[in-house]
């Protein structure tokens, strides 16, 4: 609505009035007033002269709201957001009646999976639309995807039910880690062949019947029948198959009978693992299992997995580890499941072939539209050329819509340089000895040094201290013997592999850079975030909320803000799919500052690391053959112990 202001020359109290230049739209004026000021926007009135404005007093007074109102935007965008509402997962698939029937007349005896024409979602997000999974009794299925595509929900989704599987396939989801309690280890890998632990207890309570004078007489009978069942499952070879299950898994003989309660986390999730491979189900499901084992163990893994005999579904970012274990690989991406034959190399060949043939396809169709649609446009009105121009149109109806590759974003990984000419020495230690009890020294006499063009891997079974060097190293634990040198411009960032753990789940990403380094501007949080992949509504979102591999790209854009010069990272390729781990080799070949790392991931330890440095028998050695050496001796090993 526009009002026009017709002012007179004096008003009713005799106040001098000003004349406007032009209409004065009300409602604008209305819509733009800010309450918290006092100024009117678009009000521009000719001041008479009596009227003097002080322009550095409104500029100064117009800067102090501002920052005020800055202030206050800071402070609110770092306020917690309170409990975190997750999102849940569904799934729901179009229903056979013909494997209804069979199903419930008992006639389905195949151990084959089929889960057709289904969806997948994660909150309102869809991740599998109209997919199939098909999964052949006794292969071994690799299932790869970029971080945040569902790999782990569809495992979840199979294992909860929620995708149908015939009722008689077991399947076993390895996910959650062992409880703590009373059960010796080498126990509670025994009670998960529950046949083997019911005939056992039976024949217990048989025995004690009969020696107790209480016996019925079918007694003998029933016991005859437990002890053929206990020979034909092979009860007495099960203590030395799950002895050699643990063992290969890094448990020694002292740690097989050890409570459950005693061991941390990843010792736990070891166990759930042993137990797993000791029960055969029918289909397995594992979700990264390399993240909590050592190189060591990794290659027991492999080798014990290729004479598995059921069926494996496995996600994986290890490539060595699917190239040794998984006869066919499963890609999930564009919110569909491919299937290809073979190991992930072959895959690899393959996927670029398809893609190229795709794209192929696609430009020769689009030729061919524009050759056709030139001859429409030209012979469109040519009363002559009518039934051809009919005849054409109708072809192009006919042709089938092919899609341009849908090609996905790269990976993004950059390290800010903090690249300086430090005389030597850089990092070293000498002749330290270390211990945490008196009784047993971790490490005796050690001598290492490093320099700011180090590439060095540490590596390690679990609990020979790689992670308590490292911390020596930073200066976080001191030498109980010897002496740390580290040069005083010596700017060292430490990623830890619990570092994912130790995030604010609370706030988004930006919120938590914001609250770490204050100061800066959200564009310039968002900058660093973007350097990690971690961009657009990613960086809005509750970290909570956020895949294992996204949450990684957040601790490594918090670590790397502050421009070190030297790198410390343990474990840092746990939850980061492919891509993101080639990514990361690329940020850290390219990063003019030292490295020393811990990895289990033998093709990131080739692609970055130009030394190798073994931890065992309280102190560190360094191999001169690199990650070829180190396997050979492990392999060697495992056959003298039987393992193989």
């Amino acid at each position: 609505m526009y009002n026009t202001l017709t002012l007179a020359d004096q008003d009713s109290r005799g106040c001098n009035q000003v004349l406007l230049d032009a209409p004065i739209q009300l409602s604008q004026i209305k819509e733009n007033y800010d309450p918290g000021t006092d100024l009117l926007p678009g009000l521009l009135l000719k001041r008479g002269p009596g009227s003097i404005v002080n322009a550095r007093k409104l500029e100064k007074a117009e800067a102090k709201l501002k920052a005020k109102q800055d202030k206050k935007q800071e402070r609110d965008s770092l306020k917690p957001m309170g409990p975190v509402v997750l999102e849940e997962a569904s799934a729901s698939q179009a229903s056979s009646k013909k494997e209804a029937r069979m199903e419930t007349s008992g006639k389905n005896k195949s151990y084959d999976v089929r889960i057709e024409n289904f969806d997948m979602s994660f909150g309102e997000r869809v991740l599998l639309a109209g997919a199939d999974l098909n999964l052949a009794f006794g292969r071994r299925y690799g299932l790869v995807g970029r971080n945040g595509l569902g790999k782990t929900t569809l495992l979840k989704m199979i294992a909860s039910g929620s995708l149908r599987i015939p009722s008689h396939i077991s399947i076993l989801h390895v996910e959650q880690e062992v409880a703590g309690d009373e059960t010796p280890a080498l126990q509670s890998v025994l009670e998960c062949d529950t046949t083997r632990e019911s005939l056992l207890q039976e024949e217990k309570e048989l025995t004690a019947r009969i020696n107790t004078g209480r016996a019925d007489g079918t007694e003998g009978a029933r016991l005859s029948e437990i002890y053929a069942k206990l020979e034909e499952i092979e009860a007495d070879k099960a203590p030395a198959r799950a002895s050699v299950i643990l063992a290969g898994l890094g448990f020694n003989a002292k740690m097989q009978q050890q409570t459950t309660k005693e061991f941390s986390g990843g010792w736990r999730m070891r166990l759930a693992l042993a137990r797993a491979l000791f029960a055969r189900p029918d289909l397995l499901l594992l979700d990264e299992p390399t993240n909590m084992l050592d190189v060591r163990s990794i290659i027991w893994l492999e080798n014990y997995l290729q004479t598995w005999q059921p069926t494996i579904l496995v996600v994986s970012h290890d490539r060595n580890f699917l190239n040794a274990v998984a006869t066919d690989i499963i890609h999930l991406h564009s919110q569909r499941l491919d299937s290809y034959r073979g190991d992930f190399e072959n895959f690899m060949k393959i996927k670029e072939e398809r893609l190229k043939n795709q794209q192929r396809e696609f430009e020769a169709q689009q030729q061919y539209r524009e050759h056709i649609q030139v001859f429409i446009d030209r012979f469109r009105y040519n009363a002559n050329r009518a039934s051809q121009v009919q005849s054409k149109l109708k072809l192009l109806e006919k042709l089938p819509e092919l899609k341009p590759v849908d090609k996905e974003s790269e990976a993004v990984m950059k390290f800010p340089d903090g690249f300086e000419k430090f005389s030597p020495p850089i990092l070293q230690l000498d002749e330290v000895d270390f211990c945490y009890d008196p009784n047993c020294y971790i490490f005796r006499s050690l001598s290492v040094s490093a320099d700011l063009e180090s590439r060095i891997c540490v590596v390690g079974e679990n609990g020979a201290g790689k992670s308590t060097m490292l911390k020596i190293l930073m200066g976080d634990l001191a030498p109980v013997q010897g002496v740390r040198h580290a040069h005083r411009n010596l700017k060292i960032a430490y990623f830890s592999q619990h570092h994912v753990d130790q995030l604010d789940l609370n706030i988004s990403a930006t919120q938590l850079l914001a609250k770490k380094f204050p100061g800066k501007t959200e564009e310039e949080y968002r900058h660093q975030l973007g350097s990690y992949g971690v961009s657009g509504e990613l960086a809005v979102r509750p970290v909570a909320s956020l895949s294992g591999g996204q949450k990684s790209r957040v601790a490594f854009a918090q670590m790397t803000m502050p421009c070190p010069n030297f790198y410390i990272l343990d474990e840092p390729t746990n939850h980061l799919d492919m891509e993101t781990i080639e990514a990361l080799a690329n940020a850290l070949n390219k990063f003019r500052g030292g490295v020393i790392l811990v990895s289990h991931d033998e093709r990131f330890i080739r692609l970055v690391c130009q030394e190798l440095w073994v931890c065992e028998n309280a102190t560190v050695k360094r191999i001169e053959g690199g990650f070829d050496e180190y396997r050979d001796i492990l392999q060697e090993q495992f056959r003298k112990e039987g393992f193989l």
